[in-house]
């Protein structure tokens, strides 16, 4: 009986250490009524309660989260205050040189329960957005060189992470082996043409958008060459590249005029409209889950994994401006945490190996030191195996209010007001200025769309 109790006393020990993660309860239903009121008129109730897990095992996803939902509400101040709190954690992380003792605790929990007991750090994909959204809420607060600061980082982070990605493709190549090939597959086919999480033609496009509303136009057109090569056929990106090749009298003119067309440029009165459109969200991942038996003991073993979606349109109508406008599809984020999956999968089953076996060895011990007590035999077995099986969660931990896709448009139109709308939205109105820029953010939230506009 006290070897029963002992691992009671474990279970409960598990239980009381993940109050505010993942431990036994999926990240993605804990999310699901936050993105449900993102659908709503009332986006922010309760996010007091999200926010209070903050300081929690997953508090960096926790911090994320309310960052996001903050901002799809429009208060993008506060916005700022939990996307700062998650910024600062990240670099928590890449402070620590040394193991310190709470992470010895969190790496034991997860060797006899699941990774879910491992302090949450976003993959590479998320960072980077993190501060492509922190650029924005700088910029819709007013404060244009605080988005160019965080915009910057964000093209830092994209090329840490083409780095790691190197390191985790010889991972990849030194485990390849029957399991690995087939999760490898099927993730594949899950992210279509996209080949990496860290290549983010969004964020770049954001990145060179910000340079040239700053009158940056060499640093805007790095960025805009940046983007096009992840995403060659928007057409937005081919002209943005002819016009700044045009106006800064580069060699590469001909040849994009050549491919592209000649630049199109504004004429007296005009002014310019970018759209912003962002759309649905990102997939939550899924868990599988084999069970087998080892020397008589039934063990289960889960890995996190995605399944192939339906794919949203690729071009979204923007009308009220005298002729449609057809935003052009730039980033699938879907794709990009796709293959984060992918790319982190060595290391998963890495931990997952260690994880069983650890198991097994609980299981032999248990039963070893209970055949004295013949009585306590089946119980202990009994207990062991319900703990086995009732542990072993997937990792299905992700910014899960990102969007599924994002899009881009522009034109240059005469100064004035205009109601828009987006495919089936509500039409809102918005003002263009002769020689300005008027940015539109929509966000597409279920079944409402939410603008947001600035002149600059």
């Amino acid at each position: 009986m006290l070897k029963i109790l002992g691992l009671s006393l474990l279970f409960m020990a598990g239980l009381s250490g993940c109050a505010y993660n993942s431990v036994f309860v999926n990240y993605p239903s804990q999310i699901a009524p936050y993105k449900q009121q993102l659908a709503s008129n009332s986006p922010t109730t309760n996010i007091t309660a999200l926010a209070d897990n903050i300081s929690g095992n997953d508090g960096l996803l926790y911090a994320q989260e309310s960052g996001r939902i903050m901002q799809v509400a429009g208060d993008f101040e506060q916005s700022k205050t939990y996307y700062q709190q998650a910024i600062a954690a990240y670099q928590a992380f890449d402070d620590k040189a040394t193991i310190s003792a709470s992470q010895l605790g969190a790496g034991a929990s997860s060797i006899l329960l699941n990774d879910n007991a491992i302090p949450y750090r976003g993959p590479g994909y998320e960072r980077i957005m993190l501060h492509q959204y922190q650029a924005l809420n700088y910029l819709f607060s007013g404060d244009a060189q605080g988005a160019l600061v965080e915009v910057r980082r964000s093209n830092e982070l994209q090329s840490m992470e083409q780095a790691r990605y190197q390191q985790s493709q010889e991972s990849v190549q030194a485990m390849a082996n029957g399991t690995i090939d087939a999760q490898m597959a099927q993730l594949g086919q899950a992210a279509g043409s996209v080949t990496s999480s860290f290549l983010n033609a969004y964020s770049y496009y954001i990145t060179g958008l910000l340079h040239e509303l700053a009158n940056e136009p060499n640093d805007a057109f790095i960025d805009y060459r940046k983007a096009a090569q992840i995403t060659p056929d928007n057409r937005y990106l081919q002209q943005d590249l002819v016009r700044l090749a045009k106006q800064l009298a580069m060699p590469q003119y001909d040849e994009f005029a050549k491919r592209w067309g000649d630049a199109v440029l504004a004429t007296a009165n005009q002014g310019q409209v970018v759209f912003i459109v962002e759309r649905s969200f990102v997939p939550e991942k899924q868990s599988i889950t084999v069970p087998f038996s080892i020397g008589g003991n039934w063990q289960t073993a889960s890995l996190a994994t995605y399944q192939r979606q339906i794919p949203l349109a690729e071009q979204s109508q923007i009308g009220g401006l005298g002729q449609t406008l057809y935003a052009d599809s730039i980033a699938h984020i879907d794709a990009l945490a796709i293959n984060a999956l992918k790319e982190d999968l060595p290391a998963a089953l890495i931990r997952q190996a260690a994880r069983i076996y650890a198991k097994y060895e609980l299981n032999q011990s248990v039963q070893s030191s209970s055949r004295r007590a013949s009585n306590q035999v089946d119980a202990a077995a009994m207990v062991m195996q319900i703990f086995n099986v009732i542990s072993e969660q997937a990792d299905r931990r992700s910014w899960l209010t990102l969007p599924r896709q994002a899009q881009i448009a522009k034109q240059f139109i005469d100064a004035g007001d205009y109601d828009i709308r987006l495919n089936n939205s509500q039409n809102v109105k918005i003002e263009v200025k002769p020689n300005r820029t008027t940015l539109i953010w929509a966000i597409e939230t279920g079944n409402r769309t939410r603008f947001y506009s600035i002149i600059i």
